[in-house]
């Protein structure tokens, strides 16, 4: 699964370029983060008239016909193998494909007395496209709120020995394939798999990365890795 995420470029600039979108359409209070948790308020990326655009959105899908967000925080994951079929992602599978912009994300070696997070990102720090789906709900009248989950898949060999699941990470090709409205659902499915190796690198960081609220670039200071990481 994926709980928690970084995306740290400290420039908008650069985000924008990178992502390929005009900059003004990144919320205007963008800053790096360093522990994104579900119900976070994030952002997403689509495709719509052929051009890719920046949208806010909130981690956590609430469907169109859902009364409130209670149940956010049990859908910021989609499994890639259910998807297309389960009443609560499918509509949004085949019409509100997007990419989820990160650099990062944690998951826990709970071996020891205390569970130890480690960042698996890329060895150069550049960004990592997770393969979401979006979906709008009418938190009040005349007022809706965006929201979006990340699709995971089995985990490669080197989120392996931590966890059996791990996010979609589509490289820049795939990426604008998996948002175009018209790519065929075969195509689409073939994208949803593991990760290559060698793609991502994991790093040991500190135990603060724990405590959600703390959001700040001394969660990712490196650590000592555990026996299992080694």
């Amino acid at each position: 699964m994926c709980g928690r995420f970084t995306l740290t470029y400290p420039d908008a600039h650069l985000l924008a370029e990178e992502l390929g979108v005009p900059l003004e359409s990144l919320p205007a209070a963008y800053q790096p983060r360093y522990n994104v948790a579900p119900t976070d308020d994030h952002l997403i990326v689509r495709i719509k008239n052929e051009v890719r655009e920046a949208l806010p959105a909130k981690w956590g899908l609430v469907n169109t016909w859902a009364k409130d967000a209670k149940g956010a925080a049990k859908q910021i994951n989609a499994r890639s193998e259910t998807a297309s079929t389960r009443p609560a992602f499918r509509e949004a599978f085949d019409k509100r494909r997007c990419i989820v912009p990160s650099d990062g994300f944690f998951e826990w070696d709970r071996s020891g007395s205390e569970r130890q997070p480690y960042w698996f990102h890329r060895p150069d720090g550049k960004l990592l496209f997770f393969a979401g789906l979006y979906e709008s709900w009418p938190k009040a009248p005349g007022e809706w709120q965006r929201t979006f989950t990340i699709l995971t898949t089995d985990a490669n060999g080197v989120v392996a020995p931590l966890h059996d699941r791990m996010p979609v990470v589509l490289d820049e090709q795939e990426a604008d394939r998996w948002m175009f409205a018209t790519t065929p659902d075969r195509e689409l499915k073939a994208l949803l798999r593991p990760a290559e190796e060698g793609i991502l690198t994991a790093t040991a960081v500190s135990k603060r990365v724990n405590k959600v609220q703390n959001d700040d670039p001394e969660v990712l200071e490196p650590v000592p890795k555990t026996a299992r990481l080694l």
